[in-house]
């Protein structure tokens, strides 16, 4: 039993946080803050990788990485040459997930305001998770947007059962959908299910494996960014 899962739907306010300030003191703008959370293995991190090798010819990129013992994630992403070395921060939970993306943000707050320091000014800083389950969702006070990434290995009913991380992510990314004929994953069903689950909100399906595969996540990001840039929060 999850006690504290049960709590999060009993008390949901006890996880709200005001959002963080648009601006730096002197008045400039800071940058977009994407979370991106999901299950071990739905592919977080090799769709942190591919957004940075498409979208950082165009815009100024940091990433912060969390694992609960290891820099596991951005060992990869460092390995990968997605970004300078400089740009990639880890942090270690110590913890369950949640902890750091939502209930005690210090540490990833701290490591997203030491890249702005370091490296700034920047446009857009991704703030992985660590690997999660349904329920999970970042604090309004670290990001700004959320990804939620599931892939259809995991079983084409993850977007029928619903949990936070699904219904109310600003994207939700259905991965790895080249394995979905050797899984007996259906597409389509997955497609209706996510819609009855978000209503509006926006479903990429991908896969990372096909040239152009994270197009519509990074066209996601584009977007936001513009709309980040122009005006207030």
């Amino acid at each position: 039993m999850h006690l504290g899962h049960d709590l999060d739907e009993k008390f949901p306010h006890r996880h709200t946080y005001s959002a963080a300030a648009a601006d730096h003191p002197d008045g400039t703008r800071r940058a977009l803050r994407i979370g991106l959370g999901g299950p071990v293995g739905s592919g977080k991190t090799a769709t942190v990788a591919a957004l940075c090798r498409a979208l950082r010819a165009e815009m100024s990129i940091a990433v912060v990485t969390n694992d609960i013992y290891t820099r596991e994630d951005a060992d990869f992403l460092l390995r990968e040459a997605v970004l300078p070395p400089e740009r990639i921060q880890a942090v270690e939970t110590g913890a369950c997930p949640h902890t750091a993306i939502r209930d005690d943000i210090s540490a990833n707050l701290e490591a997203v305001e030491d890249l702005e320091h370091a490296v700034g000014p920047l446009d857009l800083i991704l703030v992985e998770s660590g690997g999660d389950n349904l329920t999970a969702t970042f604090s309004k006070g670290l990001v700004d947007a959320q990804i939620f990434v599931i892939d259809v290995a995991g079983g084409d009913d993850i977007p029928r059962k619903g949990g936070p991380g699904v219904t109310t992510a600003d994207l939700l990314v259905i991965n790895k959908t080249d394995l979905a004929p050797y899984v007996g994953s259906d597409l389509d069903a997955m497609a209706r299910d996510a819609k009855a689950q978000r209503g509006d909100l926006p479903v990429a399906f991908t896969s990372l494996k096909e040239e152009g595969g994270v197009k519509q996540v990074a066209d996601w990001a584009r977007e936001r960014l513009t709309h980040w840039t122009a005006g207030p929060a």
